[in-house]
């Protein structure tokens, strides 16, 4: 039997605030297996991720997964309250201009659509979710905090612009997410179908330029008065 190595008391500890060397070695084997499920689920699905190859990929074991985050299903949640955190915290560093409001506006507008196309694991992993009716994210106790700061943004940026009478009253934050999420979300989730249905490239550089312009003047002209 090997012997059990005495606690250290906290005043012998490192530095006070300075995690040791174990919580950083279990943080970065948290880190690395919710990467590594990202790209897995992002590719497979949440029925065809499996957990040994998520557990290979992060260079871990099975049991680790397990370990941290106690199921497959509770991992999956992990992977998706940590995209809408990444959002939030990307849309967080916008430098606002509460004194032009239109241009924020456009500043929202393109931030979304920016984050959507260098994020496309945002996007396949929404559409998978949706595709079990959200019953996975339905279940995180973090989901709806995700949303308020978001939401909350735009309420800003849509009061500026009442106050300087550029933009109408009576318009809701939530209406206008879900208005500049609808159009980019949808031209990116379903831009290969519709460019073999169009006969178009709407991947083109051209293409997403000229989208990318036509949801500004599309919002703009929604909350002009």
């Amino acid at each position: 039997m090997t012997a059990t190595a005495p606690r250290r008391s906290p005043a012998r500890t490192a530095t006070a605030g300075k995690p040791g060397v174990r919580a950083l070695a279990a943080q970065e084997t948290r880190d690395a297996i919710l990467k590594a499920a990202t790209r897995v689920f992002a590719k497979h699905g949440y029925s065809g991720g499996r957990v040994d190859a998520i557990s290979k990929a992060a260079r871990s074991y099975d049991r680790m997964i397990y370990y941290y985050y106690g199921s497959k299903e509770e991992l999956f949640i992990a992977v998706l309250e940590d995209m809408y955190r990444r959002f939030n915290e990307a849309e967080s560093t916008l430098e606002l201009d509460s004194d032009n409001p239109v241009e924020a506006l456009t500043a929202v507008i393109t931030f979304m659509w920016t984050f959507y196309q260098r994020n496309p694991e945002f996007i396949t992993l929404l559409n998978d979710e949706n595709l079990h009716r959200g019953k996975h994210i339905a279940k995180s106790l973090r989901a709806r905090d995700y949303s308020s700061p978001a939401i909350q943004i735009l309420e800003r940026v849509l009061e500026a612009g009442v106050r300087q009478k550029v933009f109408r009253a009576g318009l809701s934050g939530r209406d206008v997410y879900l208005m500049i999420a609808a159009l980019n979300y949808f031209y990116l989730s379903n831009r290969h179908t519709l460019s073999a249905f169009l006969g178009e490239k709407l991947e083109s550089p051209e293409a997403l330029a000229h989208w990318q312009a036509f949801v500004v003047e599309s919002v703009l002209r929604t909350v002009r008065p």
